[in-house]
């Protein structure tokens, strides 16, 4: 088969050509030559459009090439200086060559510098990145979702900005890395202290951050502020808790111990508590075994002292009820009053209640009763004269009785020593205001000394010693009234008896008493008569009443054969 000729290339026509066949068939057809001329002034108009259209959209490309160059060249500085770099490039009108070769000889350069642009920018772009991410971490904000990507400044990609990005990116990296840290040491501590107390370590991390729950550290952990704050916080809190529970199992401890060694407890019972009683001593800051400040275990022990508690307060109780019965015998034994029954309730409620210190409850009735000898002591010499004035008073109760007494005389058994005791009576009754005036001195003194009035339960003396002179004043004057009444009745029964001759005899007596015998004081002032007692009443304030002695000096009269005897005591002992 025969290999087809090529295609002839087409045969060149020029407008010249062109215009004289044109004019060749105008000419065959007898176009009129008018219509000729016209016909060829529009050609060549057209042709003029066509060649100012071709040089108008020339001159706009020519411009385009221009403003490209312009553009290049601009592009480079901007990029040159937004790098930082001082290259330089020879500009447009010193390459030389046509426009078109000018710009192909800047676009490598330009295309080179926009990709290290674009290269610097990316790096730029991936430090912020980092940056706002680190940053967003810190302060939280990630929490709430991913940051937003960084605008990179184009206008700065120098490499001295990117070296102060990268420093800052190190800044945050190692700050980041030193919160971690912390993280992990407080971490640890919560675990620690989880362990010593018994707690949730997972339900402890949880509260402080969700992602501190994941012990695998498979996702992020949150190294904000706020969560840092939180995890101090659960620190502080928990070491608070470790201490408040070390101290109060210490304070359990020590009071097992004391409580033991009270109750004399056996030692394989003391020994269920040695974990206990191990701590006593421990600082807080040391290691300590797992559990050991266990919520249950405290209440273990709280329960094993208050049993102990209780058992020492009804022993105590015992004892302080034992003080107290020494206490009021101490009182008893010098005539103080004291309200026992108001006392021991109180005492009783006060121990009850649990709120009373044994020890210092016990320390506190020493001191009372102490200072309760003290006080008795210092009322010895008074009360020894204020029972010398009781028995004296009894003594002078009982002469009355026995001076009225018709039958003192008469010859009988235990006579001479009722004689013998009214003698020493008379002279123990003439003493009675020195002995009062002393005793009334010594508890004035007394008082001024201590401060309180001088109280006494049983024995009322005397405050007005005027009173009692004037009350023995009254009774002499009675009895020398009776006297003088006796002589009286002798001499009318001398004078009748001299006038009608009659032999004077006796004044009837009056019926025969019982002789008085050696009784006891108390006998004979539970029969001394109404109307010779002595009353002495005592104030309502409970020390020594301005009482007085009310005695009715009632005039009797005397028996024939009364003989008076003489107040002799010169043979008699002093008080």
């Amino acid at each position: 088969m025969a290999t087809p000729l090529p295609p002839q290339p087409p045969r060149r026509v020029s407008c010249g050509s062109l215009l004289q066949e044109l004019q060749e068939l105008w000419g065959e057809i007898g176009q009129d030559e008018m219509e000729r001329d016209r016909m060829i002034l529009q050609l060549e108009e057209d042709c003029l459009n066509v060649y100012r259209k071709k040089v108008d959209q020339t001159r706009r490309q020519k411009a385009d090439l221009l403003q490209a160059l312009s553009v290049g060249e601009a592009d480079m500085d901007k990029i040159l200086s937004a790098l930082g770099e001082r290259e330089s490039f020879p500009r447009s009108e010193k390459l030389g060559g046509t426009l078109m070769e000018q710009l192909a000889k800047i676009e490598p350069v330009l295309r080179d510098l926009r990709q290290r642009r674009d290269e610097r920018v990316n790096e730029f772009r991936a430090v912020l990145l980092q940056i706002v991410r680190l940053q967003s971490e810190i302060s939280g904000t990630i929490d709430h979702g991913d940051p937003t990507a960084p605008v990179v400044d184009e206008n700065d990609l120098s490499l001295k900005r990117l070296g102060e990005l990268r420093l800052q990116l190190n800044e945050l990296q190692t700050e980041k890395n030193l919160r971690l840290q912390k993280i992990d040491i407080q971490i640890n501590c919560v675990n620690e202290m989880c362990s010593i107390l018994s707690l949730d370590l997972k339900k402890a991390l949880y509260d402080v951050h969700p992602s501190y729950a994941e012990l695998g550290r498979s996702k992020p952990v949150s190294i904000s502020n706020s969560t840092l704050e939180r995890l101090a916080g659960k620190v502080h809190a928990l070491n608070h808790e470790k201490k408040q529970r070390l101290r109060k199992l210490q304070d359990l401890g020590s009071t097992l111990i004391e409580l033991w060694n009270l109750m004399d407890t056996p030692v394989d019972e003391q020994r269920c508590f040695d974990h206990v009683t191990s701590l006593i001593k421990v600082s807080p800051n040391t290691a300590m075994p797992e559990g050991c400040l266990a919520h249950d275990l405290i209440e273990k022990v709280e329960i094993e002292v208050k049993r102990l508690t209780h058992l020492k307060a009804s022993k105590m109780k015992e004892l302080v009820f034992k003080k107290m019965t020494e206490l009021e015998e101490i009182y008893r034994s010098v005539h103080m009053d004291i309200d026992s029954d108001s006392e021991r309730r109180i005492l009783n409620d006060l121990i009850d209640s649990g709120k009373a210190d044994l020890s210092e409850l016990l320390a506190g009735m020493d001191d009372r009763i102490v200072e309760a000898k003290e006080h008795a002591l210092s009322r010895k010499d008074i009360l020894e004269k204020v029972e010398k004035w009781k028995s004296t008073s009894e003594e002078e109760i009982w002469l009355d009785e026995y001076e009225r007494d018709q039958n003192r005389y008469n010859a009988g058994r235990g006579a001479h020593i009722n004689l013998k005791r009214a003698e020493k009576a008379r002279v123990l009754v003439s003493k009675i205001p020195s002995l009062l005036e002393n005793l009334t001195a010594k508890i004035k003194v007394w008082e001024k000394e201590k401060g309180i009035p001088f109280m006494f339960d049983k024995v009322r003396l005397l405050d007005n010693l005027e009173e009692y002179t004037s009350s023995r004043q009254q009774k002499e004057e009675g009895k020398r009234h009776s006297r003088e009444l006796k002589k009286l009745q002798e001499q009318f029964a001398a004078e009748q008896g001299a006038k009608f001759g009659i032999k004077p005899s006796p004044i009837r007596p009056l019926p025969a008493r019982k002789p008085l015998g050696q009784s006891s004081n108390v006998n004979i002032v539970v029969g001394t008569p109404t109307s010779r007692r002595v009353s002495t009443p005592m104030s309502r304030k409970g020390g020594l009443s301005s009482g007085k002695v009310k005695e009715a000096a009632k005039t009797t009269v005397a028996p024939a054969n009364y003989v008076a005897i003489p107040k002799d005591c010169s043979n008699n002992s002093s008080l």
